[in-house]
């Protein structure tokens, strides 16, 4: 499964839930998949994906869904031992891992190496954590995951490829108010 098709199999399985989507790649992916202002694409912050997506989830009582690469999770690897300590019940962060810095070229990351991130995070003490190599692994690990109240990783391996889609299709001044709208109608 390539990450289109995760991301795909992942949007198909929520409804309501907030979603942050890594830089790049995962955000453009989930634009053309499924935009809506519930969802906030990380478009300039490396490795920030997971942090805000703390943030997020230590603020509101909405599930929060993370959408966050191997490279980008190794950048800021300090976030899952955070989140892990947080422990934010509502809070699902999921890994595309394709062992590569995909929105760059493909460079190797050390996921394709002896790096396990599934490893990392039950060793930052995540209890709840799943490893999805398929889409039918993913789609159980996500309805598992929706249904704990507790913070929940999911490593998702997936192939690495060239395809790119076009750009997110709002600017990030309207990314921000859009969506900081639509959490505000809820209070």
């Amino acid at each position: 499964m390539n990450r289109h098709r995760a991301i795909e199999k992942i949007m198909g399985i929520i409804s309501e839930e907030i979603v942050v989507s890594n830089i790049g790649d995962p955000s453009k992916e989930l634009f053309h998949v499924n935009d809506r202002p519930r969802n906030f694409y990380m478009l300039g912050s490396m490795g920030l994906a997971s942090s805000i997506s703390l943030g997020i989830a230590l603020s509101k009582s909405d599930r929060v869904i993370c959408l966050e690469g191997d490279g980008a999770l190794l950048m800021n690897l300090g976030s899952l031992a955070t989140i892990a300590n947080h422990n934010p019940e509502n809070l699902v962060l999921i890994t595309l891992d394709n062992g590569s810095y995909g929105t760059t070229g493909n460079q190797q990351t050390f996921t394709a190496g002896v790096t396990n991130l599934e490893k990392v995070a039950r060793a930052c003490g995540f209890r709840s954590c799943y490893t999805a190599k398929d889409e039918e692994e993913l789609v159980k690990a996500m309805e598992l995951s929706l249904t704990e109240n507790r913070v929940s990783f999911i490593h998702v391996t997936i192939r690495s490829d060239d395809e790119k889609k076009s750009p997110v299709g709002l600017d990030p001044v309207r990314i921000k108010e859009r969506f900081m709208h639509a959490l505000s109608d809820e209070i």
